[in-house]
């Protein structure tokens, strides 16, 4: 039904927090969101060597050997935020301010699945 609209902030714990110490191995957390990877990072930061965000694609996103977590993080959230802001514009037939052109009122997915017809 939503037509693969999905909600964004659920990550199916793919998102990896790498915990790296010189004098031991290496401990891997999954996280659900990047809102837990980054609170991981706070905590653990002062006790090991190197902190990792890891994403779900296997790229390392954020590594505490050459970047502040509150840099990282502001960072983050300014993007997340232009990604929400970005939104094509549609005109709503029907005056609802909530229907977008990538999440339509369920008047105008009606009317989609009409004119299919």
């Amino acid at each position: 039904m939503t037509a693969g609209l999905d909600p964004t902030e659920e990550y199916d714990g793919r998102i990896t927090v790498s915990l790296l110490d010189d004098g031991g191995e290496t401990e891997r957390i999954t996280c659900s969101s990047y809102e837990r990877a980054i609170e991981l990072v706070k905590e653990n930061r002062g006790t090991v060597t190197v902190v990792k965000i890891v994403d779900r694609d296997g790229d390392v996103v954020f590594t505490s050997a050459e970047m502040d977590i509150e840099t990282w993080e502001t960072e983050w959230r300014h993007a997340k935020r232009r990604l929400s802001v970005d939104v094509e514009e549609y005109d709503c037939p029907y005056d609802n301010r909530a229907c977008f052109a990538d999440d339509l009122c369920v008047q105008c997915q009606m009317d989609a699945v009409q004119e299919q017809y």
